[in-house]
């Protein structure tokens, strides 16, 4: 008999509180969670390109940022740099993969579902 394993689900929450005068976010759910207290911080992380990018990590397991980036029809500098930027919010995380005597790294998702909570 074949027992499956009940994988543990990773969730980001995003918590977006907005009063009269100020606008607070905080991203929680990761290895330490982090404060926003600019709107274009917040936008910059979770912008069009960067969830283009999340749904071809998930729909396609690129095997490397050149062939994400080329999934994307982008440039190899502008999909690393954003690739940075999730990863350093905990999104994604490369695993290291050798072809031959080529080592690449290979992004992958770290999380499963993202939620965003606005508090108004």
């Amino acid at each position: 008999m074949v027992t499956k394993k009940k994988l543990k689900t990773k969730i980001r929450y995003v918590d977006v509180n907005v009063s009269k005068d100020s606008f607070v976010s905080k991203l929680t759910g990761a290895k330490k969670s982090h404060d926003f207290s600019d709107v274009k911080l917040l936008r910059s992380l979770l912008s069009n390109e960067k969830a283009r990018i999340l749904h071809i990590l998930k729909t396609e397991e690129p095997r490397s940022i050149y062939a994400l980036a080329k999934s994307l029809k982008r440039d190899f500098k502008s999909v690393r740099e954003d690739i940075k930027v999730l990863e350093r919010f905990g999104f994604i995380e490369f695993h290291a993969e050798r072809t031959g005597k080529r080592e690449s790294l290979r992004p992958v998702l770290a999380i499963d579902k993202l939620e965003i909570i606005i508090n108004i």
